[in-house]
């Protein structure tokens, strides 16, 4: 089947890897994607709970502190001070004035009798001489001895809470009360408003608002929370607002549980920072699908044109086939025709050779045509060697591994080789270093393959290092053999492929960098010269390959 009706079955089977390899790789990384993001989010919601929760339990226990403080101020008061004492408006007003001094919070100090009288007052309302009497936080507080009550209007006409404490002293019993700054207590229950949605305020167990809520409501209004959400300790619930936007609500009970501190905060202010991750998770994911597409098509596109490359190297390689076919005919037909030639060849050389010793008669040395004759001679002799050359070529292309052989000298051939690749080792920063026998005998041998197998071995060596290495080139003489070692730096081979480096078209290098015919080669060449090639590696510390020649003794060609 040829190129181009394979073609069609490569862009089907292109296609068809390409949308498997997109559905394999982008699925598991949008399931990856939303897996990750809920857990995350589960994860971010859980956090925002907590941190409301903290923030309510920490503010409810501020707002417990201020109430304790102020209680305990008044408690100091009872204690040390007589009825008889505090009655008189002097002795209040200064005592009023060193409390003003010391803390803040109070806006005013009365002393009341068993009888509801208020007796003395120090403030900036005018209270003096009211009856308190029928005030419910008059009897709570004659009967538990304290009392915080809740915000009321009472006879100021404006929302405000007291502190109460029952004083019992030379037997009569007397009340002094304080009236809590609401500004002051409002601000500290605000500071645990967070955000722009964020809201925070005190109510009562009926449900009613006892500090101003932030967006809607007013103190003494009835509040939608529902007391029942709220259990003991602090609880997080979600509601959904009229105008539909989720909020967060956490509560905790105080004042013995009378007071109920309610923290809110929108949901969307909250989870704005989860909402960037999911905006970067989706960002992420689809440029990872863009590079996933991307990389696998432009892979898909080198790999099948590399596939298509290799069909039409084998192609070629079928037509070289065939080639070789009849270059191996022709190949036997040269032979054939050499083997013819050299014979008669043989003749001419041996008759001119036997004409020139008749030259030496002294008949023929006194002819006038000696020189004619001698040139003549040295003329048929010449073409006769020429003739020998060409069916020697002839032969040597029938019969490629025969070798002609030469005089070599192994260190001048291994020196010219370094000289070829010299240039090329040091653009890559690699020296070549030679340790040659100086006394190293001339041997006969073929001097142009041994110096392709010399210029295969140094060349992988370089290849093997690339770069800033060591290439060491030895010659020596062992008994009847002459060994060349040529050895580098580079990382080494693989113990599992050192007995296939001298097969065909095994190569370590990468695709397209090697065609694993260079070793296989060299081995063919020094076996037919009677010599051998081992190697021998380890990783990280580099390759010796050692070639074996025998000594042949040099004659005449």
């Amino acid at each position: 089947m040829g190129l181009y009706k394979r073609k069609p079955i490569f862009i089907k089977l292109q296609r068809t890897i390409f949308f498997v390899i997109l559905i394999v790789s982008i699925v598991p990384l949008v399931f990856l994607g939303e897996t990750i993001y809920y857990r995350f989010a589960r994860t971010y919601e859980e956090k925002i709970e907590d941190q409301i929760k903290y923030r309510t339990r920490s503010q409810s226990y501020a707002v417990e502190v201020f109430l304790r403080e102020r209680s305990a101020i008044l408690a100091t008061i009872v204690d040390t001070h007589s009825f008889d004492n505090l009655k008189q408006q002097e002795n209040l007003d200064r005592m009023f004035k060193v409390i003003s001094r010391r803390t803040d919070g109070l806006i005013d100090l009365g002393v009341i009798d068993s009888a509801g009288q208020h007796l003395a007052y120090a403030g900036p309302y005018h209270l003096k001489g009211l009856n308190y009497y029928k005030q419910a936080w008059f009897a709570e507080v004659m009967s538990k001895g304290k009392y915080i009550s809740d915000v009321y209007m009472g006879y100021r006409q404006m929302p405000h809470f007291v502190i109460a404490l029952r004083g019992y002293s030379d037997g009569i019993t007397w009340i002094l009360r304080a009236t809590v700054d609401s500004d002051i207590f409002n601000k500290l229950v605000r500071t645990a408003q967070t955000g722009k949605s964020g809201d925070a305020y005190l109510i009562n167990k009926n449900a009613i608002y006892q500090t101003a809520p932030r967006f809607s409501g007013k103190i003494l209004a009835k509040s939608n929370i529902i007391l029942t959400r709220f259990g003991e300790g602090t609880t997080v619930a979600e509601k959904i607002k009229d105008n539909g936007q989720t909020k967060h609500v956490a509560g905790t009970w105080l004042k013995n549980n009378e007071w109920l501190l309610v923290i809110t905060q929108n949901v969307g202010d909250e989870i704005s920072g989860l909402m960037t991750t999911r905006t970067m998770e989706i960002i992420i994911i689809v440029f990872g699908c863009l590079a996933i597409i991307t990389t696998t098509f432009l892979a898909m596109r080198i790999i099948f044109r590399r596939l298509e490359d290799a069909d039409k190297g084998i192609s070629e390689l079928n037509e070289q086939l065939i080639q070789s076919d009849k270059m191996a005919a022709l190949g036997k037909m040269a032979a054939g025709i050499a083997h013819e030639i050299n014979n008669p060849l043989a003749v001419i050389g041996e008759k001119a050779g036997w004409m020139q010793d008749l030259l030496l008669d002294e008949k023929f040395q006194e002819s006038e045509n000696l020189k004619e004759y001698v040139i003549s001679i040295d003329k048929i002799e010449e073409h006769v060697e020429r003739a020998r050359k060409v069916t020697h070529n002839m032969l040597g292309f029938a019969r490629r591994m025969e070798h002609r052989l030469d005089d070599v000298d192994i260190n001048l051939v291994l020196s010219q080789t370094i000289e070829l690749l010299q240039n090329h080792a040091q653009i890559n920063n690699i020296e070549i270093s030679r340790d040659f026998q100086p006394d190293l005998p001339i041997i006969a041998s073929d001097q142009s393959q041994l110096q392709q197998v010399f210029l295969n071995l140094m060349n992988n060596a370089i290849d093997a290092i690339e770069k800033d290495g060591l290439i060491e080139v030895n010659t020596q003489k062992e008994g009847s053999q002459v060994v060349i070692g040529i050895k580098d730096n580079g990382p080494g081979i693989p113990e599992k492929h050192l007995t296939k480096i001298f097969d065909p078209f095994f190569t370590t290098k990468d695709v397209g960098k090697g065609t694993g015919l260079g070793l296989s080669v060299s081995y063919n060449i020094i076996e037919k010269l009677g010599g051998l090639i081992t190697v021998k590696s380890k990783l990280s510390e580099g390759t010796l390959f050692s070639v074996t020649l025998p000594i042949v003794a040099p004659e005449r060609k």
